[in-house]
């Protein structure tokens, strides 16, 4: 008979040894596992020490002088020397009018006319008065004179012959003949007067250009009924012709002045002309100010309402120019960092004398031909010594 027992000894024992190796080998693995992770977090480590301690790469430009004058070309727009909308000073009916959109027209020139039926009914009724109250005059003088010559009989008279009663009654009379005579000429004055402005709106019956120009509206037709709120024509005068332009404020200390030049370009034509005038002080809400320039126009070719190029030329301020890039924004202003012989970081406040978008003019606290960094990162300090890895887009060894 088989010895089941003493089998199943043996491969109880056997079982117990291939789990003791199982063990020892997933052990053995474990602590190997271990230490190559250890090893590697401690390889890490060391390296991040190392890093830590290198010096941050930076890349450097080097400051440029500014350009001693710098074009500046805004948007403008052309203006008549002259430009008024004509309205009708009488009322009445438009009976004609002589000139159309376009037309060229002289001062005083006849426009229009008005036929005024109420003005002349006014007019006839003004003078009809007036010859009313200078026949009043006349009768009034005749009785002024009556009464001063009765009064002179009577008071000449002998006493005795008229009372003194009499006498002074016909003095009363010529002084009251006098009041009424002098009433009489001024109510004629009134009339005179009502005539003489009656008589003036006579000539609005016409309407004339107030100026040598261009008609550049009409308003009217024949029939329409005229009132003094009534516009007719429009008229611009266009030679000379004035452009305006919006200076930014950042030019106000090379082009506030009068009397610089300016290439205007309209259509690619370009006209020379100067700064005239401008208006001396910055819009608080736009932050710019308007420069105007006159040019003579004899042959129009520069209408009103135009859009125009306006091409100036900005000064030499002592700026130096460095990328936007190199600056700085911080809480108490602009700064840039600046990399001095030694390789050590130095932080400098400036100010920015013109933005030109991808330049920045410094007025003040950076010198040309110093060392800026370009995007330094914040982890870089005042003193911190860096290493650089291009000067002006050159690699560095």
């Amino acid at each position: 008979m088989p010895d089941y027992a003493t089998r199943d000894a043996a491969t109880g024992r056997r079982l117990k040894l291939m789990v003791g190796g199982l063990v020892i080998v997933l052990a053995a693995g474990f602590l190997t596992v271990r230490f190559v992770r250890w090893h590697h977090d401690r390889a890490l480590a060391d390296q991040a020490a190392r890093d830590a301690a290198a010096p941050i790469p930076v890349e450097v430009v080097t400051a440029q002088a500014g350009q001693t004058a710098r074009p500046l070309t805004l948007p403008g727009q052309t203006a008549a020397w002259n430009e008024s909308t004509i309205y009708a000073r009488v009322q009445g009916y438009v009976a004609s009018w002589s000139v159309d959109i376009g037309d060229s027209v002289q001062k005083g020139q006849v426009l229009a006319t008005i036929d005024t039926p109420e003005l002349d009914a006014d007019l006839a009724a003004a003078k009809a008065k007036l010859r009313a109250g200078q026949a009043d005059v006349n009768r009034r003088q005749a009785e002024a004179d009556f009464a001063e010559t009765t009064y002179s009989r009577w008071r000449d008279s002998p006493k005795g012959v008229v009372s003194d009663q009499e006498r002074e009654d016909k003095k009363a009379q010529d002084v009251g003949a006098q009041a009424t005579l002098e009433a009489a000429k001024a109510q004629v004055a009134v009339y005179q007067a009502e005539v003489d402005r009656l008589t003036s709106f006579q000539r609005f019956k016409q309407v004339t250009a107030p100026y040598g120009g261009t008609i550049t509206e009409r308003r009217i037709d024949i029939g329409d009924l005229s009132t003094s709120t009534t516009p007719f024509f429009r008229i611009a005068k266009a030679d000379p012709i004035r452009v305006f332009v919006e200076v930014p404020q950042s030019a106000a200390a090379d082009l506030m002045k009068t009397g610089g030049a300016v290439d205007i370009i309209a259509e690619g034509k370009h006209f020379a002309g100067k700064t005239t005038r401008t208006s001396g002080a910055i819009d608080s809400h736009a932050r710019t100010f308007r420069a105007e320039i006159d040019l003579p126009n004899p042959n129009l070719a520069l209408p009103p309402g135009l859009y125009v190029e306006a091409a100036f030329q900005l000064g030499d301020r002592g700026a130096v120019q460095v990328p936007a890039s190199a600056m700085l924004f911080r809480p108490d202003g602009p700064h840039v960092a600046m990399i001095d012989p030694q390789r050590k970081v130095r932080f400098a406040a400036v100010t920015i004398a013109r933005d030109e978008g991808s330049l920045i003019e410094i007025g003040g606290g950076v010198q040309a031909g110093d060392k800026v960094v370009l995007n330094i990162s914040n982890q870089v300090a005042d003193g911190d010594t860096v290493r650089i890895t291009a000067i002006d887009g050159k690699r560095q060894p």
